[in-house]
Parts: C-alpha cells; structure tokens; sequence
C-alpha cells in the first residue's frame, strides 16, 4: 500500500498545480526561511513550457536542452523523480521554473509532462537472470527464473523484464524492442536480435553497427550498377590528358581507396603551379540512381580496425575510381597557383586523363625525406624524386604559412591497433605522422580552399565545411582554466586573433608536456565542424572559405562538390538548379559523419579493451585525461583509456568543474598529471576499463 500512495504522488505531482506548491513549499522550508517558502509559491505563477531533448545521468536525474530558436540559458535540471519515464535522448515537453539558489544563482529546475517522441525503441544490452544479481539499479532485486536486460548505455536507467527472449540466454547480448509504460516498474521488452555471448569479440561487433545504424552490405541493384558503370572504357575524348605531368599518388600502406594524386611545377617568378588531381566520381555515380542514393544515405566511407566500409561499392570504391599505378583514369584536376610564399593566387578546375607513375606509401616517401638518395626506397621513386624534393620545399612554405595565419594544430592519441591472423589485437602503439602526411594534408587544405573559393566567386553552390568560433561562455571557462594551470591568456581575445591566441597557448602546453590534456578541453571548447551550403569560414583552419573536394570516393560532401562542378562550373546549368541539392548533401554528410565516428570510436574501444583484458591486475603509468564529478579518467601511452570511480578513490573528492579537477583537503588531480594506475576490470561487453590509483 504504501508503494501505491508513493506512485500516486508521483502522479499527481505531474497532474495537479496544488502538489507542486506543496513540493516547492517543503524545499523552502527544509531551507529554513518562511521568506523563502513564500518566494517559490509565487515562483509557481512564472511556470513555463518548452520542448527539448533530454540527457539522462546514470543515477536517473538529468537535463533537457530546449530545442526552441533564441533560447540562451541554461540546459533544465530535472530531478529523478519528475522524469515521468523519460529515457536518455528522448525528445520531452518541460514545464519549468527559474529561482536562486542560496548563493543567489540563478537556477533553472522543471518536470517532464510528456514524452513527445521516443528515441529509444529498441535497446542493446546484456540478458541476466532474475535473481542472479543481488544488487542492481540502486537495491532493486528481481524474481528467479525472469529474464531482464542490463543496457550497454549506462544512461538508460531502465531494466525492462523480457516477455520473449528469441532463443537468447543469460549471458547474451541482445537487441530488445521496447514496450509498455516507461515508469521504473512497467517496462518491458521482447528479443528481436541475438548477436551472441556478450564478452566475444563478434557479438560486441555487430551490436554496435546495429547500434549506429551501419549497413555493411550493398544490395543487388547497386552492385549491378557500380559493375556496370565500372565497366566503361576510359578514353580521351573532351579532357585534357595530362601524360607530361609527373603525377603521383601517396597513401598508407594499406589504402585501397587512392582518390588523390598530385604534381607540381616551378613558374617564373618564383611561383608555384600544384596539381591536385581527384578520382572523378561523379562521372560513374549518375544522378537519381540508386547508387547516387546509396551515396546520399551512407554518407562516408567508414574505417574500423579490421576492415572499411565503403561508402561507394568496390567496383568503383577499389577500382575504377581508384588511381592506381600505371592505369589511365578520369580525374578532376585542381590546378592553384601559388606565390612563392604559398598565397593562393588562382584555382582552375578540369577534366583530366590521368595516369599515377608510382603508387607512394608514407612511410617509404618519410624515409626519402630523411635519407635523400641513400634511401632504401630510392629506385622506385627514382622517377618522381626530384619533384617529391620540391614538394617537400613547397610543403616547409605551407606548413610556416598555416601556423601563420592560426591553424590550431591540437595533440592526438590515434592509435595502431596491431592484429593477428585470428583477428584479435596483438598490439596497441600510438600512430605518429610524419612529413609525408602532413604535406599530403597540406596539399589538400589548399585544393580545398581553392575550389571553395572558385566556386563562391562565381556565386556556383557548393557544400562548404565551416567551423564557427567557440561560444562565449566556453571561451571564459577555458580561459579560467588555463589561467589556473599557470599560463598566460592575457592574448586570448575573443576576435580574429583568437586561433593564434590558442596556438601560442598550445605551444606553451608542450613545453611544459602537457599539451594533450590542453587540446583535450580545447576540443570541448570549441564548436563541432559541419557542412553547410551557406559559406562561412573555418574557425580551427584559420581559412575564409573552405570545402571538402578531395575525397570523392569515401565522402558524400567531395561528391556533390564534384557533381556541382560537372553540371554548373564546367557544364553551364543554371546554379539555382543545384541549390537544393547542395543544402541536402551537407545535411546528409553532417548527420552521416557523426554516425561514422560513433561508430569508428566504439570499435576501437571494443579492440581496446580486449586487448587490456589481458592485463587485468598490473600497474602502468598514466595520465589524467579528463575529469568529471563521477571520477577521473587516465590515459595509458599506448592511447588506452580508462575510468577511477570516485567511490574507489582514497579520500573524499569534490569537482572543481572550473578547473577540471578533483579535490579532497591537500591532494589534487587535474588534467596531464601523471599518475600510477592498476587495471581492475576490463569489461568487454560495455568496451570500458576501470583504474584504479596506486600510491
């Protein structure tokens, strides 16, 4: 009985004005100020509505992040409570209040009315038996011989009974389909998918491409296609043939994919003429078929640790569309003249014949670099060295120019994950990139603001890669935050400076060794890049206008790019006809792109983890990594990353979110201390591992 009255509160305080008052009423009092009490009654009449998407933390509170245009506070904390069954990412209608707090804060609190639309129909996560835990979900136990699911996604604050278990064990992991009520006690859910025991590698594997979405295999009608279209002969007709030019290509060793090939030539005056010469996709993938369709839904090629796949079938993807060596191939060129201090002066664009004379590897054209013709490597790029000499020259001229004007160069933790003939990972090293890849990198930076540049200058659509500068409130906390760490950030202004002004910072940061941390909350500082068919410049480049042109094999954006230069820039359609389909494309590549890197993370981790599941009980040196009011997070060299609980800490520890760090009486840990750390678990399932701090 007494549960009853506890629910009908609950229901009541969703429904009525009255339960509210006596709610708010009792937190004033409990605040002891009758002042206080009266103050939130009258607070009730500024109640307001809004609709948003909600965060959930794992103990069941959380905030809504009102979706409204023009809304600039704060996101809306919602108490465990009143989230009426609301599941993490769920799309929520609020009514709110504001009030201050006793240090006169203004805060904003409110309860969840309804569920406008749920986006967790379906749940991965781990069977269990009832009765097999003692503790689950804060003390809840459950009746022997039922089976439940335990969620992946710890924010899912639900354990739904199983009405149909498809075949599916305790112990599997599973896809579930969600139904009935979303109170804590009448959900409920059936099995739609078995994927396997939930500590293998290959259950873990398909349960995260089911997770994000990722289709794997192309259907008939698109393999019939790409055949097709791969099939046609490559002949000279209306291109120009560049067969004088010394074109190469440069990839890593195991790329299949070779989109990009380059040339370079020295003018009078000093001047440079680089060729930029990218695999013509847009002629093979025609619009309105299904593989322009296939393309459009996909997004992006997607790269995991074992295998890629391709945005465009292999047909094309790994052959006809892949400049291999020594095979006549169509082509867009980007050809930019540059001054000899590396401004870009002018871009043209057309259709080429192109043949690549060598297929270039980066650790081999980085030895070159190194050894000149005592290189090991020397005679098969005999033929291209003096050219790859004068690219590395122009490379130096490019990479000085780009620190110039502010691009933010931050510190990475790529790792190499190392496998066996069985597929599981025998090794973990952290990748480093050296002047073969970053002069690629340049190369393509400046092919890409060239044909932005073009484009716009002749008010032709195209599908821009813009990164606005961090908000404002951001910007102070990382400026407080550096500050308390001991640097300078009195030339951090919110301007056109602002790039050079975290770059010098960043410079700082590696003195003193600490760089990764520091890019790490840089990373959260900023804004997300994204694609947008509204020209706007790129903020971390430090470029006016930019797009993404080079990579029409494995991105949507490159592609429509192409398409656009084909049918307006060389083809004379009427602009306004490609509009529309520019605004598409950069929605599509922004919401696909998010997709593939969810993806690509979650695997990595999965190869993680199994790897560090051989290394349970040892200690390692690490690193803090990032902090939180739930633990720390340290960082081993080989790029691996694992959570310290709070609660497993020596000492009671308070967040100083100001500073990103942990406090308890004189001991401190903030982000790049170094830090001794035993692994305790590595749990396969869930593809995470928990430290622990040693000394």
């Amino acid at each position: 009985m007494k549960k009853n009255k506890k629910n009908s509160k609950n229901k009541s305080y969703g429904r009525g004005r009255k339960n509210i008052d006596r709610f708010t009423a009792r937190s004033a009092v409990k605040r002891g100020s009758k002042a206080r009490m009266a103050q939130a009654r009258r607070h009730m009449s500024d109640e307001s509505v809004v609709d948003g998407v909600f965060s959930s933390a794992r103990s069941g509170y959380g905030f809504v992040r009102p979706t409204v245009d023009g809304w600039n506070g704060d996101d809306i904390f919602i108490p465990a409570r009143f989230s009426s069954g609301a599941l993490n990412g769920d799309r929520v209608r609020v009514r709110y209040r504001k009030y201050r707090d006793r240090d006169g804060t203004e805060r904003t609190e409110g309860r969840i009315t309804e569920v406008l639309e749920a986006v967790n129909k379906t749940v991965i996560g781990t069977l269990i038996e009832g009765g097999s835990l003692r503790r689950f979900r804060g003390g809840h136990h459950f009746g022997r011989g039922k089976l439940f699911l335990v969620p992946d996604d710890t924010k899912l604050n639900i354990t739904p009974e199983i009405t149909d278990d498809c075949g599916g064990v305790p112990g599997d992991k599973v896809e579930v389909e969600l139904y009935g009520s979303k109170g804590h006690s009448g959900i409920f859910g059936k099995v739609i998918r078995v994927f396997g025991p939930s500590d293998s590698r290959g259950a873990n594997y398909e349960a995260i491409l089911a997770e994000c979405g990722v289709t794997v295999d192309f259907t008939e009608e698109e393999l019939r296609e790409a055949a097709l279209s791969a099939s046609r002969p490559v002949t000279d007709d209306g291109r120009t043939v560049r067969d004088r030019d010394v074109i190469f290509t440069i990839d890593g060793e195991d790329a299949k994919d070779l989109d990009d090939a380059i040339s370079l030539r020295r003018l009078e005056g000093g001047k440079w003429l680089l060729g930029v010469h990218i695999a013509d996709v847009s002629y093979y993938v025609e619009p309105g078929t299904a593989l322009d369709r296939a393309a459009m839904s996909r997004g992006t090629s997607i790269y995991f640790t074992d295998k890629v796949v391709p945005m465009l079938p292999p047909a094309l993807s790994n052959g006809a569309c892949s400049l291999n060596a020594g095979e006549k191939k169509y082509a867009l060129s980007a050809l930019i003249t540059l001054s000899d201090d590396g401004r870009i002066e002018k871009c043209k664009v057309e259709q080429s014949v192109i043949k690549s004379r060598v297929r270039g590897v980066y650790s081999e054209v980085n030895d070159l670099f190194e050894h000149g013709k005592n290189s090991e490597f020397y005679q098969k790029y005999r033929e291209v060295y003096p050219t790859l000499m004068k690219m590395h020259e122009l490379y130096l001229i490019l990479k000085k120019r780009s620190a110039e004007r502010g691009a933010l160069e931050l510190e990475s933790s790529e790792a190499k994950i190392l496998l066996g003939e069985d597929g599981e990972p025998t090794d973990i090293i952290r990748r480093t990139r050296g002047d073969g890849e970053m002069m690629i990198e340049q190369f393509m930076l400046a092919a890409n603001e060239g044909v932005a540049t073009l484009l716009h200058s002749k008010q032709i659509p195209c599908v821009y890669r813009i990164h606005e500068t961090p908000p404002e409130e951001k910007l102070k906390e990382f400026v407080t935050f550096a500050h308390n760490l001991g640097f300078d950030t009195s030339f951090i202004r919110a301007d056109t400076a602002l790039a050079k002004g975290f770059g010098k910072l960043l410079d700082a940061a590696r003195e003193k060794g600490i760089a990764g941390a520091v890019s790490y909350t840089l990373l959260r500082t900023m804004s997300k890049a994204k694609y947008s068919e509204v020209p706007s410049p790129h903020f971390g480049l430090g470029i006016p206008l930019y797009c993404h042109f080079t990579s029409p094999i494995r991105r949507l954006s490159d592609l429509a790019t192409h398409r656009i230069i084909h049918k307006v820039l060389l083809g004379g359609e009427s602009p306004k006809r490609y509009e529309d389909y520019a605004r598409r494309a950069a929605a599509a590549a922004s919401e696909t792109e998010l997709v593939a890197l969810s993806a690509e993370r979650n695997i990595e981790a999965l190869y993680k983890t199994i790897y560090m599941s051989g290394f349970i009980g040892e200690i390692f040196d690490a690193v803090v990594s990032s902090v939180a009011s739930f633990g720390l997070f340290a960082e081993l060299e080989n790029t691996c990353e694992g959570l310290v609980p709070i609660e497993d800490m020596n000492g009671y520890f308070i967040y100083d979110e100001k500073n990103y760090a942990l406090r308890s009486g004189d001991k401190l840990y903030r982000l790049g201390d170094a830090v001794r750390v035993r692994l305790e678990e590595a749990d396969i399932s869930r593809a995470r591992l928990r430290f622990s701090i040693v000394g």
